[in-house]
C-alpha cells in the first residue's frame, strides 16, 4: 500500500465546485487533494453532458460544460492540486490530533485537518440495461464507463445509447482509429446529443465506418469467459446475434449519496445539512458545498457552489491557523502569483 496522501483540504468530488475551491484555497496558500469516483475531473459536466451549453456562469453568455471544466482546471493549475480519480471516498475517521483520514474503496488513504464534500449529487452509479445475465460479464467485456480508450485498440466494440457520451465515444474510437469495428445501437431514430455529433455519426455510417443500428436494443449477451456476442432486437430485422469483444451501454449515471451517508453527518432528503455561515456540517472540520448540501433557500446552481466554496475556505483557514490573521486580498491587486 502506498503512503497516505497528506494535504490541507481533502475535497471529495472533482466537479466544478471542487475545482473552483482549489483556486480559492490556493489564494490562502492552502493545498488541496481531490477524490472522485469518476475517471476524470469535471463531474457531470465531463461525464454526462460535456457539450451541453451552460448560460448562467457569470461573464460567459454561453459556455460548453466541458470547456468550463477545462477553464477551471487551468485556473486551479497554479496551485498544483492532487487527484485520486476512479476511486470513491468510503470511510472517514478523526485522529487524536484532530486530522481526518479519508480512505477510498481501493484503500488509498488521505490525511488532512479539513474535509470538504463537494460531491455534487453523490456517487454516480451506471444505469444498467435490463439484460438478465449482464452482471456475469461485467469486467469481462461489459464496461459502463470508458476509462482508457486504448483498452479497445483493435477490438470489436458495441456501444448502446443515444446521448452525448455514446455519440462522443463512438466518434472518438473511429476517428482515432482505435477500435477495429464499432457498432452503435440506439432504440430510436433520433438522438439526444449535440447536433454536430449526431451529424458526424450519420456521416460515419454513410461512409461505411460505423455500423449504426437504429430502432434496436441489445437484449442479451452470449459468451464463455468473456463476451462473444450481443443479441440485438431490431424493429425491422427482428432478433439476431452480433459478434463483439466489448459491450458498452452508456445510458447515463444515477447519483447516490453513497458511503458518505454513513459518516455520521446530518442528512435531510438525501442531502447534507449545513450552516450557511461557512457551510460547515454537524462534524467540526467537515464542510459540504455545492449540490450535495441543503439549507433554507438552497439553489442547486454551479454559481451558488462557487460562492459556498469561497466562504468555506475562509473558515477552513481559521481552523487550520487559529492564531493567524486572515486579511482579504484582491486578485485585481495581487494577481495570482502574488498569493
Amino acid at each position: 500500500m502506498n503512503s497516505p496522501i497528506e494535504t490541507d483540504i481533502i475535497i471529495v468530488g472533482a466537479g466544478p465546485c471542487g475545482l473552483f475551491t482549489v483556486f480559492e484555497a490556493g489564494l490562502l496558500k492552502l493545498r488541496c487533494h481531490l477524490i472522485d469516483s469518476l475517471p476524470q475531473a469535471g463531474g457531470q459536466c465531463s461525464e454526462i453532458y460535456p457539450k451541453k451549453p451552460i448560460y448562467d456562469i457569470p461573464g460567459f453568455p454561453s459556455v460548453l460544460a466541458g470547456e468550463l471544466v477545462d477553464n477551471l482546471m487551468e485556473q486551479a493549475a497554479p496551485f498544483k492540486p492532487g487527484f485520486t480519480l476512479g476511486e470513491s471516498a468510503e470511510h472517514v475517521e478523526k485522529r487524536e490530533d484532530g486530522k481526518f483520514v479519508v480512505t477510498t474503496n481501493k484503500g488509498t488513504q488521505h490525511i488532512a485537518p479539513i474535509v470538504a464534500i463537494a460531491g455534487g449529487l453523490g456517487v454516480f452509479e451506471p444505469r444498467k440495461p435490463p439484460i438478465p445475465n449482464i452482471t456475469d460479464f461485467e469486467d469481462k467485456g461489459v464496461e459502463y464507463i470508458i476509462k482508457d480508450p486504448e483498452f479497445y485498440r483493435g477490438k470489436r466494440v458495441v456501444i448502446a445509447g443515444g446521448g452525448d457520451s455514446a455519440l462522443d465515444w463512438t466518434i472518438y474510437l473511429i476517428d482515432k482509429k482505435i477500435a477495429a469495428h464499432v457498432t452503435l445501437v440506439h432504440r430510436s431514430q433520433t438522438f439526444r446529443g449535440h447536433l454536430d455529433s449526431v451529424q458526424r455519426v450519420f456521416d460515419l455510417a454513410a461512409e461505411g465506418k460505423l455500423n449504426l443500428v437504429l430502432d434496436g436494443e441489445v437484449v442479451g449477451l452470449k459468451g464463455g469467459s468473456s463476451v462473444e456476442q450481443v443479441v440485438i432486437q431490431q424493429k425491422d430485422k427482428g432478433e439476431y446475434d452480433l459478434a463483439t469483444d466489448h459491450f458498452i451501454p452508456l445510458f447515463g449515471l444515477t447519483p447516490k449519496l453513497g458511503p458518505i451517508a454513513n459518516w455520521g453527518l446530518e442528512i435531510e432528503k438525501g442531502s447534507i445539512k449545513v450552516n450557511t455561515f461557512d457551510y460547515s456540517t454537524n462534524i467540526p472540520g467537515i464542510y459540504a458545498i455545492g449540490d450535495v448540501n441543503t439549507y433554507p433557500g438552497k439553489l442547486k446552481l454551479i454559481l451558488c457552489g462557487f460562492h459556498e466554496g469561497t466562504l468555506m475556505v475562509q473558515s477552513a483557514f481559521k481552523r487550520i491557523y487559529p492564531d493567524k490573521n486572515l486579511v482579504l486580498k484582491y486578485t485585481t491587486v495581487n494577481g495570482v502569483n502574488g498569493f
